[in-house]
């Protein structure tokens, strides 16, 4: 018996190969739906409750309908077939009694349906937010580097997209599906009890096997069809923001790239809308062929069941029980067929929001205690033999850098875009991780810090500073939200970046709401005010390094030497570096560092390296050129 089965389980033949493939199918569905109930549950215990309750009470209440409509029917045919009227009032009567009760009933019925309703939308809210926050949460803990790769993106708008409401949805189908199987298992039971009805519902079952065999194959291949069409998803989005989008549409508008947008848009849906119209297309195909199929089936039946109203073998209230059933069923049968192609489909994308959830962070401490940076002290950076390059990628944008910032130095990063500077910080701050070599901080590798500890340990201005739609002063507490400084210090920090005196003119001072998002009182700063807010924000911050990436790129000379000024007075007894294209800010740093393709080929002082004449001087002179002709 043994040896037997071993044979057939190492053959390549379609049964066993069909029947683990099923197998497969029914662990992942289960998985999956498992995951979604534990989702639903940790979102309100009452939700899973309350499509309970509901499951059931639409399960019975379908088939107790049509029995009062039956005795009904037949209590009329009988006081027809008497030829008198009962004695007593009809008010009395047992149709009267049984029409109350149905029309009771049907009441009840509305109400439940109500609130049902209503609970459902309740309840959709609830878990939407439940997984928004999820998504959220996820973002916050991954590293940098997967926001820079397009298989990410795919992950996280599928997730974003799809998980918010499909949870909710599943469930609802799945109990929609146990109230249609109850009523299903209701109405099979009237029909088999009846007299030469039996066959009836083989037929009927057998007619819909194909309908269930063309749903599912179809809902996975609309599954497989959207995940596969992710980038024309994202491209149609992207195009059509573009022209929504206030930040760009000044530009848009003035280069006349509307229609070259539209143009663009209409050719991304092009590519996705041919192969889904092909998909719907053929699906509605089969299902047309098959009502068809259906249609003269029930009709047969029907003209078998007026047959036996005619010959007198039963009552018309049976006819319309009968009759009823037979439609319950087929309508029952192809809901759950469709309810269950949905639950699949939908179980299908929730493992978007599962691939994102499991998507691995790696800028992680590497002990398991991890160390906390000492604070309010000048620390020293190092690195050693330093190289990165982006995931998935073959090119090195940093290559075997080894440096020292000491404690108190200010370190200026020059060279032409691309030449690797903020990639530079981004590994300083350890938001990426070296692909080769070791960063030190205070002696010690920067991957045995905490990463909270170690974040809070820099003030750090990027080029792509953040521009966020709330108050003045909150815009300037984001530099430590941990802190809990005094309004004062808000204005201080104002002050030191020259923020102060367009603060002060606002309608509202500090607590002015910025940007036209939410508010309508909202107000629009130009590119040089936020780039002071931003500055503000890292005086504000109050950190032991300072990390300055062209933070006065918008601004003109006469701010920027203003903001330098200050920075001379802030960086007193701390380490800071700064990125500037202007190199006349370079002057001010201790030791410059000249970067080339990713490699430092330059380093010393102002002095010591206009001395060498290399590229710095090379690059120093030329922007000096532009302001003093003779110079040089």
């Amino acid at each position: 018996m043994r040896e037997s089965f071993g044979s057939a389980s190492t053959q390549q033949g379609t049964f066993p190969k069909t029947f683990q493939e099923l197998i497969h199918l029914l662990t992942s569905f289960l998985s999956r739906f498992t995951y979604i109930v534990k989702l639903v549950w940790k979102t309100g215990h009452w939700i899973l409750f309350l499509l309970t309750f509901v499951a059931l009470f639409k399960g019975i209440t379908p088939v107790l309908g049509s029995l009062l409509s039956q005795s009904i029917l037949n209590e009329l045919q009988g006081i027809i077939q008497q030829g008198a009227l009962p004695e007593g009032s009809f008010y009395t009567s047992t149709v009267f009694y049984l029409l109350v009760f149905l029309f009771l009933y049907r009441i009840f019925l509305q109400i439940i349906n109500h609130i049902s309703r209503a609970l459902n939308r309740i309840a959709g809210e609830q878990v939407v937010k439940h997984v928004k926050v999820m998504i959220m949460e996820k973002s916050k803990q991954l590293d940098l580097a997967s926001f820079d790769d397009p298989t990410f993106y795919e992950k996280m708008e599928n997730a974003s997209r799809e998980a918010g409401n499909r949870p909710l949805t599943i469930l609802s189908e799945t109990f929609n599906a146990i109230s249609t199987m109850i009523e299903l298992t209701s109405y099979l039971a009237i029909l088999l009890m009846a007299k030469d009805l039996p066959l009836i519902t083989f037929v009927i079952i057998s007619v819909s096997i194909p309908t269930a065999i063309i749903n599912f194959v179809y809902r996975k291949k609309n599954f497989q069809y959207i995940r596969n069409r992710s980038k024309e998803r994202r491209q149609m989005n992207y195009y059509a923001n573009l022209l929504v989008d206030k930040d760009l549409i000044k530009e848009v508008r003035m280069y006349d790239l509307a229609d070259t947008f539209i143009t663009r848009y209409l050719q991304a849906f092009q590519v996705y809308y041919k192969g889904l119209r092909k998909l719907i297309t053929q699906e509605n195909t089969w299902h047309i062929l098959i009502s068809i199929l259906s249609g003269i089936t029930n009709l047969i039946f029907y003209v078998t069941i007026a047959k036996q109203v005619y010959t007198g073998t039963i009552m018309i209230g049976d006819y319309t029980l009968f009759t009823g059933a037979i439609a319950s069923v087929t309508t029952c049968i192809n809901t759950l067929i469709s309810t269950s192609g949905s639950i699949y489909e939908g179980t299908l994308f929730i493992d978007n929001l599962i691939d994102f959830l499991e998507e691995e962070q790696t800028v992680v401490p590497t002990t398991q205690t991890p160390s906390s940076v000492s604070r309010n002290i000048a620390h020293t950076l190092e690195l050693r033999n330093v190289s990165f390059r982006y995931p998935n990628t073959t090119k090195d944008i940093l290559k075997n850098i080894s440096l020292v910032i000491e404690p108190g130095q200010t370190l200026a990063l020059v060279g032409l875009n691309g030449a690797g500077k903020t990639t530079l910080i981004k590994l300083l701050t350890r938001l990426y991780d070296p692909t080769e070599g070791v960063i030190l901080l205070d002696g010690k590798d920067i991957r045995e810090y905490d990463l909270s500890s170690l974040y809070r340990t820099y003030g750090i201005i990027f080029q792509d500073f953040g521009k966020y739609a709330v108050s003045v002063e909150e815009n300037i507490r984001f530099g430590n939200v941990h802190k809990e400084g005094t309004i004062e210090e808000v204005q201080e920090a104002a002050k030191q970046s020259n923020a102060s005196e367009y603060i002060e003119k606002l309608p509202q001072s500090y607590q002015t709401p910025l940007m036209r998002i939410f508010e309508q009182s909202g107000t629009e700063l130009s590119g040089g005010q936020w780039q002071k807010l931003a500055i503000a924000r890292a005086f504000y911050a109050d950190s032991d390094i300072l990390i300055l990436d062209e933070p006065t790129a918008a601004l003109d000379p006469i701010a920027e030497q203003e903001i330098f000024n200050q920075f001379d007075a802030l960086r007193k007894d701390k380490t800071t570096i700064f990125v500037s294209h202007r190199l006349s800010s370079a002057i001010m740093a201790d030791s410059i560092i000249v970067l080339e393709n990713g490699e430092m080929i330059e380093k010393g002082s102002h002095q010591e390296l206009m001395a060498r004449e290399g590229k710095y001087y090379e690059l120093f002179s030329t922007q000096a050129k532009r302001y003093i002709p003779q110079a040089v």
